[in-house]
């Protein structure tokens, strides 16, 4: 049992779209990532997925809308639902969801991480 200072595990690595594990709880992965540009539309078939941004902006791009998220807000995209994270700028995100959570969901392609590494 060790505290976690999100701050000082986002000062460890720069790359964006590269998920960070910090913690484990009940088969859940708590992840910290860097994000700027435009991902990929995905979905997962079997998790919810919570974005929770600690500086920055994120916009959630849904199929029928798009969602602002600023810092200390949060979003749970749940299971089966198409999305497409996009940052104009760098922003940084603690993401919440099920160990076996494949960062681009059913789309796969060449932005897939399937070994995260953990900070």
């Amino acid at each position: 049992m060790h505290k976690v200072n999100i701050a000082e595990k986002f000062g460890q690595f720069t790359e964006t779209w590269s998920p960070r594990i910090v913690a484990e709880l009940n088969g859940q992965h708590v992840k910290v990532a860097r994000l700027q540009g435009e991902f990929v539309w995905h979905s997962h078939e079997h998790e919810d997925e919570l974005f929770w941004v600690v500086r920055g902006r994120l916009t959630l791009r849904l199929r029928d809308r798009d969602e602002v998220l600023l810092p200390g807000e949060m979003m749970v995209v749940p299971r089966g639902v198409e999305h497409l994270p996009v940052c104009e700028e760098e922003t940084w995100v603690v993401l919440f969801e099920p160990a076996t959570t494949v960062n681009t969901g059913t789309a796969g392609g060449e932005r897939t991480v399937t070994d995260l590494p953990r900070i």
